[in-house]
């Protein structure tokens, strides 16, 4: 909410090539209790003085030589691109009131003055110009913090990936039709395995042998959502050579609890394990 010293504080400026109106507006305002008011006889000197200002408020004539109050909201429009545009008119001709608002004019005031309603159109004029300037802030802090949290989760991810990369061979996630969606690791090139994007599968080299049952146990537990741990299933390359890999995974959920699919690491044991020690599921 915008309180009255907000209001009270903001700044004004009045725009019209009567003297006599202009002091007359001031003294109004002044008597009114604002405390940021300034003046201007030259309409072609507010668009300079908006823009090293930025005025809360313009209370505008229409009716000025050399250029009208139309020709100076049009300006204005170019500093204003996309935002609110902070102008009440002021003028004496009734039919000049809606062409005003069309032109992106927020209200307006007829002269002769009935200061009671110019007051009152000012002050509610403020607040939504005050509040919209809020709801601006609040935006540029809520992009700010967004970019901040983007960065956050990047730097995260980074950190995750490195630690995942110096703990085991590779990272792997399947959605929820057991399709792969992400996998990485040197390890997938160390062993001829290559992850097609398209499919959302691993293609194994040519003439390799999978040791069917362990293949089967691991796809039941897949299949049956469970989370498992240093599993061991092994494989013979083309030339004849015994592979072991070690790999742990965890059923994914939404904050629904509806299963997405499953994410784990693996690596390569074959130097480090015997075949009489192949841990099952744990």
């Amino acid at each position: 909410m915008i309180n009255l010293k907000e209001i009270l504080k903001a700044s004004i400026l009045i725009v019209d090539d009567q003297e006599a109106n202009v002091q007359l507006l001031e003294q109004m305002l002044i008597e009114a209790g604002y405390l940021s008011i300034s003046t201007t006889m030259d309409p072609t000197a507010v668009f300079e003085l908006h823009k090293k200002n930025q005025y809360d408020l313009i209370l505008l004539d229409l009716q000025m030589p050399v250029m009208d109050g139309f020709q100076v909201m049009e300006g204005l429009k170019k500093l204003e691109v996309d935002r609110y545009l902070p102008v009440l008119v002021i003028t004496a001709q009734p039919d000049h009131k809606l062409r005003a608002l069309s032109a992106g004019a927020k209200d307006f005031v007829a002269k002769p003055f009935d200061f009671v309603e110019v007051k009152t159109r000012i002050h509610n004029m403020l607040e939504v110009r005050l509040l919209y300037k809020k709801l601006e802030d609040y935006n540029k802090v809520l992009e700010q913090t967004v970019l901040e949290r983007t960065a956050e989760l990047r730097e995260s991810e980074a950190r995750f990936r490195r630690l995942t990369e110096l703990s085991s061979d590779w990272y792997w996630e399947q959605d929820e039709h057991g399709k792969f969606t992400r996998i990485f690791g040197p390890a997938l090139e160390m062993l001829g395995i290559r992850f097609d994007t398209s499919l959302g599968h691993v293609r194994d080299e040519e003439g390799a042998q999978w040791n069917l049952s362990e293949r089967e146990e691991l796809e039941e537990n897949l299949a049956s959502r469970r989370p498992f741990l240093d599993f061991v299933y092994s494989r013979t390359t083309p030339s004849g050579v015994q592979q072991y890999l070690m790999v742990s995974g965890e059923p994914m959920f939404d904050s629904a609890g509806r299963y997405t699919g499953y994410r784990g690491t693996g690596k390569e044991v074959t130097d480090t394990i015997s075949p009489k020690k192949i841990n099952k599921l744990k």
